[in-house]
């Protein structure tokens, strides 16, 4: 559960920063304004499909035991104040990161983080495993107040500086001017990104999943959550270089700069290229010391470090990869990497897993190596998808969504489509 609320949470944070990009790259500040307040209406209306109470009764039917079933319901219990927290946080970071406002953001994550060790101590101290959730939306809950007070302080200031009262008025109540098509469109692309995001992590619950029914089941269980902590420190970089793809292209995209958007979408993959080869590399170096953190069984720890070796070569794709669907984001076209994800997890990854897993007796490695053949898919049809796209068209659409849509009707799928001179 905790995953799936994670991959809601990222998708709709990279669909937030990618449409509040276009008017910020166009410095149509009023427009940015508005969809930031369109951003925060979906996120209190996805915590509905997560907010599971019987996450036990769920685990046990997949054959996990039930002494661990009901531990993990207790910890979602007590994690569910942070849906509405993040309900908060996540706008509020693409709000900033679109206008290319970063430092707030690390601030408030460094000062949540040096108050969070010392309250996860004494919560796990006094609660146990109950303290170690209460801790997390503890934290978040001081990111948003911290960031809340950032944004308040500034659109205070900016209003009293720059409009008269007139202004203020409709600068302040923007998110009222929106019509239905406002929100149509908010959903269309809302729903591509969090399924492209969700598609990948759920790919890799059902794998967690499988390697429950191999044949020493909890031993590769553990094994393979020791190999996933380290790709959840890789992501998290990922995430990053992903986020920055997608405003940077949609910044030029919605300031008219369509050269500008194709290199910077090429940087990005090749900067996510180089960026895969050294996580990789750090992941092949470490390989020797990671185990031991988690465990002292010598069978555990020899098959952490096969593993490792198989994973690092996943995270070599996996970096452009993850850059790709920022880039496929920042042009207003997630439902491709949505596609992408569906075909090279779902009908590659999966199948091709299972086959050498189980029938080919390769356990736990066959699994891994089906992996690598589905994200190198799914890669090559977002190189494929990148290479296709039309950039001064996709310039001439941000500025349609910079615009609140007031060439609406226009034909975008025509190539007698106006053309926009590029302006570097």
């Amino acid at each position: 559960m905790a995953l799936r609320r994670r991959g809601w949470d990222h998708g709709l944070r990279a669909k937030a920063a990618a449409w509040d990009s276009y008017p910020a790259g166009g410095y149509e500040l009023d427009v940015v304004r508005e969809t930031g307040h369109h951003d925060r209406v979906p996120w209190p209306a996805r915590e509905a499909p997560v907010g599971w109470i019987n996450v036990d009764r769920i685990l046990v039917s997949f054959g996990q035991q039930k002494d661990i079933a009901a531990v993990a319901r207790s910890y979602l219990l007590y994690l569910l104040p942070d849906l509405v927290i993040t309900s908060f946080l996540c706008p509020l970071k693409a709000y900033l990161s679109s206008q290319g406002i970063t430092v707030p953001t690390m601030l408030a994550s460094g000062l949540a983080l040096a108050v969070h060790v010392p309250v996860n101590i004494l919560l796990v101290k006094a609660m146990d495993i109950q303290g170690v959730s209460t801790a997390v939306w503890v934290t978040d809950l001081i990111v948003v107040v911290l960031l809340g007070l950032d944004v308040a302080v500034v659109e205070i200031k900016r209003k009293n500086e720059e409009v008269g009262e007139e202004l203020r008025w409709a600068a302040a109540s923007g998110h009222w001017r929106c019509g239905v098509h406002d929100w149509v469109r908010l959903l269309k692309l809302s729903g591509p990104c969090c399924l492209t995001t969700c598609l990948e992590w759920w790919c890799y619950e059902i794998l967690v999943l499988l390697t429950g029914n191999l044949r020493d089941g909890e031993r590769a269980v553990g094994v393979l959550a020791i190999v996933h902590n380290f790709d959840y420190l890789l992501y998290s970089v990922m995430l990053s270089l992903s986020t920055c793809a997608s405003i940077r292209v949609s910044n030029s995209l919605g300031a008219n700069r369509p050269t500008e958007a194709r290199w910077s979408a090429h940087v990005s993959a090749a900067l996510g290229v180089v960026t895969g080869l050294v996580g990789a590399s750090i992941m092949v170096l470490a390989r020797g010391v990671w185990g031991p953190l988690f465990s002292h069984d010598k069978g555990t720890i020899d098959r952490v470090k096969m593993m490792l070796l198989l994973m690092s070569a996943i995270e070599v794709i996996n970096f452009p990869l993850q850059v790709c669907g920022g880039i496929m984001r920042g042009t207003a076209r997630p439902w491709l990497a949505m596609y992408a994800s569906l075909g090279g997890f779902y009908l590659v990854a999966l199948p091709l897993g299972v086959v050498l897993a189980f029938m080919a007796r390769l356990e736990l490695g066959g699994l891994l190596v089906g992996f690598f053949v589905g994200t190198l898919v799914c890669l090559g049809l977002l190189a494929v998808f990148i290479a296709g796209i039309n950039w001064d068209k996709e310039a001439y659409k941000a500025r349609v969504l910079a615009s609140n849509g007031n060439a609406e009707g226009a034909d975008f799928d025509n190539d007698d489509q106006p053309k926009i001179e590029a302006t570097t």
